[in-house]
């Protein structure tokens, strides 16, 4: 189960459930990967929906190994991820956010 106090974010991957988090290591290698300049960059792409699938994918795999995950972003090429392409764009954005802020109060 994840913790959103720690910026967790749960994802089901190939029927196994994972818990994802951003680390400042994943958060460093997520921009290098993504040629992003900073984290700003990273986040406005996300809240104006000018993310790619690229994007999702890079954002998955750092809070994967964020969350302790040792693989690499070609073993989810074919993985099934539980509610598809949208829900891994969901949950990617929603890692992002919970990595910059406080859970509310009886969320």
């Amino acid at each position: 189960m994840a913790n959103p106090w720690a910026g967790e974010v749960a994802l089901v991957i190939g029927g196994e459930g994972r818990v994802m988090r951003l680390t400042l290591g994943a958060l460093a290698e997520l921009e290098v990967g993504l040629g992003a300049g900073s984290l700003v960059d990273l986040v406005t792409r996300f809240e104006g929906g000018a993310f790619s699938t690229r994007d999702v994918l890079a954002l998955i795999v750092a809070g994967l190994r964020g969350g302790g995950w040792r693989g690499a972003e070609a073993d989810l090429l074919s993985a099934e991820i539980e509610g598809g392409p949208l829900a891994a764009a969901r949950a990617a954005a929603e890692l992002l956010a919970r990595a910059f802020a406080l859970p509310e109060v009886g969320a």
